[in-house]
């Protein structure tokens, strides 16, 4: 995931926030603003953070409940999910830096001699719009399967990944439009490992994780003394870790502790020699598209007064995690949890807290309360929801109204209960879900969108006179 709903907040208070900021922070102040973000939040949720500003660092780990302390520590590592992606972008620049790659180039010139690329009225794909989510590729490959929606990524293969770009057409010419695109990275996945001649995973041990001592980090099994983090859905329930095929782990198959993404943050920062200095300094440079948003090398650039601080989030089904850093104040922060939080804004709003204490600190969430506001089953207003929602290619989301509760069932699995939340917004807390919907300007329900383990699916709505 990359734009939670904190995003626009952060860009909204921005000029405000900057100059200035928090002051030089410890531990037991971080561990502080730990506690006012998640004691008793119901999500049951334990939150890893850190804060660094200049040669100083501090770190903390808290949980909703004090008693699950023991399940997170210096020792454990989390998924970082789309975190990883970032590290691609520092790969591909390596890549550049030894000329063998350009950002200007064809995507199908790295992709097997007879692949089916989509282009635009001539205009092809270049690997600038892979990390730039502006190649104007879906969100997800059209032949990936959901028969295992707690490991989705499990049975994509690269064979699979190649053969959905046939299913692809282009609404308008790569790089004018910002869609995050999960398909995208992927792509980039395999052209660093077509290139290095090595899995994802082996790659970024060779040129990041052993270069810069993240001797934790990793893809696949932990390293031993390292613990890998049990994944939980909000509520507290275990899930089970994401799955990638080895050539298509840069969209979020790592798995780190505070301290290596401490090492990470840091590495960001400067003084870092020689050649892999030199390709996260590239990684870091603005790339020039047409596109609203503005982007480095899969870094997303956020406004705050008069600079800009790089920015990537993450949220697989059990972890969320957010990385933030400012190059011109010298300051960073780190934030990991154990659960999957994406549907509830990630953990966005505690990194950019602990970076600039003017933004503010969401409060934990002690239950799911009925705004004045919400659609009342009385006055019928569930069936304004009612339909079925074409979400990809072979898989729906029905959405149905029984004994005045509204329920959604996706393709080939069981029927849940959803509880309004906002106008217009429900979620099912127990799996992590949240559902906008969408009106028209006649007021009338037109589409929605499906927010799960860092990833967002948009349907638009057919009712059952349609």
């Amino acid at each position: 995931m990359i734009r939670s709903r904190l995003f626009g907040a952060l860009v909204a208070c921005a000029v405000s926030a900057f100059p200035g900021g928090a002051a030089a922070m410890d531990d037991a102040a971080l561990g502080e603003v730990l506690e006012r973000r998640i004691a008793g939040d119901m999500s049951g949720a334990c939150i890893a953070a850190a804060v660094v500003d200049g040669d100083q660092v501090a770190r903390a780990w808290r949980c909703a409940d004090p008693a699950d302390k023991d399940r997170i520590g210096p020792d454990v590592a989390f998924e970082i999910g789309s975190i990883t992606k970032s590290m691609a972008g520092i790969l591909l620049a390596d890549l550049v830096n030894a000329g063998k790659a350009s950002l200007d180039d064809p995507l199908a010139i790295h992709l097997p001699e007879g692949t089916q690329v989509p282009e635009y009225e001539g205009q092809p794909i270049l690997l600038r719009h892979l990390v730039t989510h502006t190649a104007g590729l879906p969100r997800l490959p059209s032949r990936m399967s959901f028969d295992n929606t707690a490991d989705p990524y499990a049975a994509l293969t690269p064979e699979i990944l190649l053969a959905s770009l046939q299913d692809v057409t282009l609404a308008q010419a790569p790089g004018e439009k910002f869609e995050y695109s999960n398909f995208g990275t992927m792509l980039l996945s395999l052209v660093l490992s077509r290139e290095a001649g090595m899995a994802f995973g082996d790659l970024a041990e060779a040129r990041l994780f052993g270069p810069l001592g993240m001797h934790s980090s990793f893809v696949g099994e932990a390293p031993q003394g390292v613990r890998l983090a049990t994944g939980h859905l909000p509520g507290g329930a275990e899930t089970p870790h994401w799955t990638f095929a080895p050539e298509l782990g840069a969209v979020g198959a790592v798995r780190s502790t505070l301290d290596d993404m401490v090492r990470y943050a840091r590495a960001q920062l400067g003084g870092v020699e020689e050649s892999l200095g030199a390709a996260i300094a590239l990684a870091h440079q603005p790339i020039p598209t047409g596109a609203d948003q503005p982007m480095a090398m899969n870094w997303l650039l956020l406004p705050l007064g008069e600079r800009m601080v790089h920015a990537h989030n993450g949220g697989t089904h059990g972890f969320s995690s957010m990385m933030i850093f400012d190059l011109e104040g010298g300051r960073a922060s780190v934030v990991l949890a154990d659960t999957g939080l994406a549907a509830f804004g990630g953990v966005d709003d505690v990194a950019a807290h602990l970076l600039n204490e003017r933004i503010p600190l969401a409060q934990p969430r002690r239950a799911v309360e009925r705004p004045a506001d919400a659609p009342s089953p009385q006055a019928g207003g569930l069936a304004d929801y009612v339909g079925t929602y074409a979400l990809m290619p072979g898989f729906e989301l029905v959405v149905s109204e029984h004994d005045g509760v509204l329920h959604a069932q996706a393709t080939g699995q069981g029927a849940f209960p959803l509880a309004p939340v906002a106008p217009d917004t429900f979620a099912a807390a127990e799996h992590g879900i949240e559902i906008e919907f969408f009106r028209g300007d006649d007021g009338e329900v037109m589409r929605l969108d499906l927010r799960q383990r860092g990833n967002t699916l948009s349907g638009e709505r057919r009712r059952a006179s349609d």
